[in-house]
């Protein structure tokens, strides 16, 4: 269907792809993934409008190929009053709309040939949809996204998350060769995200789909393409099943390394003895070995292998303390309520104290946001914030925290850095350098900005962090270093999450919104209820032993000991064969 061979790109600041070649085909459900800023959005662009575009390399795409798309910037529009059955079924009954018409026509035109032609194309196109029957599809669709409840509900009344999962419904029915999805998973609460799932799963055509998300990495394709560092690589075949297979390369690729390390430390040693002889003899044939051996380690030097799959650098994300707070309450939150056209939370209670590590939890457009907004505003008097501590903000609306208008670099002076050196050796950490610092904020990827976001927040020393969908569009390396960050800080965070990953690997219990209120649930009871609802009986245990696994191939990495870290890699695939 789409045949990408050597295609190279760049922009004037950067070079995104150097001789990338993939397929896609008939059957495969493909996640695209890399990390953030590396082009993946660029690259779905190219393959939707290539004219638009001056790229090196052959792009074939089947001229037949129908293309849906669903971006991750998809928002509802507040003025339009049709209902949410109306919204997906747009086009068909437009369609038939138009033959209706035709047909009325018909009654008194003397043109019958035109008319006819007209009225045969308008069916045709109305086939192609299935429009036959698309009103059992719509409600079929609907039933296997939970969201049946909303079919006669105005399409301007929906949350974001449900908005998006009603896009992806529009999208599909119109029956694509190839559907594209651009991070559809943002923003999504467990429920939603489980609905998204079953629409990827049910869906016959091939789909490309951009995603950072673990669950639907996990359980629903059956291909993996992988942006980086300017190089792509193709597996057929699970997310598990890619990741156990760079695991695999690491450790043969460590072995060699450590041998190649020790051969080329030798030659360094046999080149220093040849180099103090010819300083003392000078005959030539001195001279010709030495240069033999330097060539030699020369080419020992180049054949170094690069992994660029395989070695990929993690920020080193670090939440320092303005000064430890020991043992008192940093939130105290007392009947508080809020409401926009209804109700949202009503009399909510608790407390959080000074090395808490809490996630708030609930469905999309329930108040989370709006909750953990006022408490950084703190200009409540049902919200009290303890005056001694600091507190650092991160904002799923990137724009209430970054200002589109500054550079990477006037954005961090605004943030309290003396110089422009200090703040190029911070953001090294967190995958900033070279010319990316002097671009615009506006010009950056969203996982690029919420990195951002990160750096600001370390870099204040917070005592508590609120933090607004951390995980949304970053990478997994990301996501994984955010939460070794997050284990490892010792203040207070209170965190609106709707990635179960994150919540489970770094919170200590949960605030669950239910009936518009809040109600604490320990995390033991938080994870049975997920794991009832959405996985399958002993997924946890086998999830459990697969992280125990993995950190113990980790550890004998770093002693080389290879013979263990290849005895536990086959531990680790009766494991994975079980998940």
């Amino acid at each position: 269907m789409i045949n990408v061979e050597h295609l190279s790109f760049s922009f004037p600041q950067k070079e995104l792809y150097k001789n990338i070649s993939f397929t896609l085909e008939e059957g495969q459900h493909c996640a695209f993934i890399g990390t953030s800023g590396s082009g993946k959005s660029t690259l779905i662009e190219i393959l939707m409008e290539p004219d638009r575009h001056l790229f090196e390399g052959k792009l074939e795409i089947d001229p037949d190929c129908k293309i849906g798309y669903v971006s991750q910037f998809s928002q509802v529009d507040p003025a339009r009053d049709i209902t949410v059955f109306e919204y997906i079924g747009e086009e068909f009954i437009k369609l038939q709309d138009e033959i209706t018409a035709i047909y009325a026509e018909m009654e008194s035109a003397s043109d019958m040939d035109s008319l006819l032609e007209k009225v045969q194309s308008a069916m045709d196109a109305l086939d192609a949809m299935g429009g036959d029957d698309y009103e059992s599809t719509i409600h079929k669709q609907l039933s296997l996204a939970n969201l049946m409840k909303l079919k006669d509900a105005s399409i301007s009344s929906l949350s974001g998350g449900e908005f998006k999962l009603i896009q992806v419904m529009k999208e599909m029915l119109h029956r694509p060769d190839l559907m594209i999805m651009d991070e559809p998973d943002v923003f999504l609460d467990f429920e939603n995200l489980n609905a998204l799932k079953k629409l990827i799963n049910s869906h016959k055509g091939i789909l490309l789909v951009v995603t950072h998300n673990r669950y639907l990495l996990n359980h629903c394709f059956n291909k993996i393409i992988h942006l980086e560092n300017m190089e792509l690589q193709e597996f057929d075949g699970r997310y598990i099943e890619y990741n156990f297979s760079l695991l695999q390369t690491k450790i043969e690729l460590q072995e060699i390394a450590v041998a190649e390390a020790e051969e080329i430390e030798r030659y360094d040693g046999v080149i220093e003895n040849l180099r103090a002889i010819a300083t003392i003899n000078s005959e030539a044939s001195r001279g010709r070995a030495l240069k033999a051996r330097v060539k030699f380690q020369e080419r020992l030097e180049a054949r170094r292998i690069k992994a660029p799959f395989v070695d990929i650098k993690q920020p080193n994300i670090q939440f320092g303390l303005n000064h430890k707070v020991e043992d008192s309450i940093v939130i105290k939150v007392n009947n508080y309520s809020v409401s926009f056209d209804e109700l949202l939370l009503r009399d909510v209670n608790f407390e959080i104290k000074s090395t808490d590590k809490v996630a708030i939890i609930g469905p999309n457009g329930t108040g989370k946001t709006t909750l953990l907004r006022d408490i950084f505003k703190n200009n409540q008097e049902s919200i009290e914030i303890n005056e001694d501590i600091n507190v650092a903000y991160l904002s799923q609306l990137q724009g209430e925290t970054l200002k589109d208008t500054n550079t990477i670099l006037h954005e961090f002076i605004d943030a309290g850095f003396a110089t422009y050196d200090e703040i190029r050796a911070y953001l090294l950490n967190y995958g900033f350098e070279g010319e990316i610092l002097d671009q615009k904020i506006e010009s950056l990827s969203g996982g690029e900005k919420n990195m951002l976001q990160l750096a600001k927040a370390a870099a204040f020393h917070a005592d508590l962090l609120l933090l607004d969908e951390p995980t949304s569009h970053l990478d997994i390396y990301s996501q994984i270093a955010l939460e070794k960050a997050i284990e490892e800080y010792q203040g207070a965070i209170l965190m609106v999450s709707h990635d179960f990953y994150s919540v489970v690997n770094g919170m200590d219990y949960v605030l669950i919104i239910e009936d518009k209120t809040i109600r604490k649930m320990s995390m033991r009871k938080f994870r049975q209820m997920i794991y009832a609802s959405h996985f399958n009986k002993d997924y946890l245990q086998n999830e459990q032993k697969k992280k125990a696994v993995e950190m113990q191939i980790e550890l004998a990495l770093k002693d080389t000991n290879f013979e263990r870290a290849k005895g536990l890699v086959d531990e680790l695939e009766g494991i994975i064969k079980q998940l």
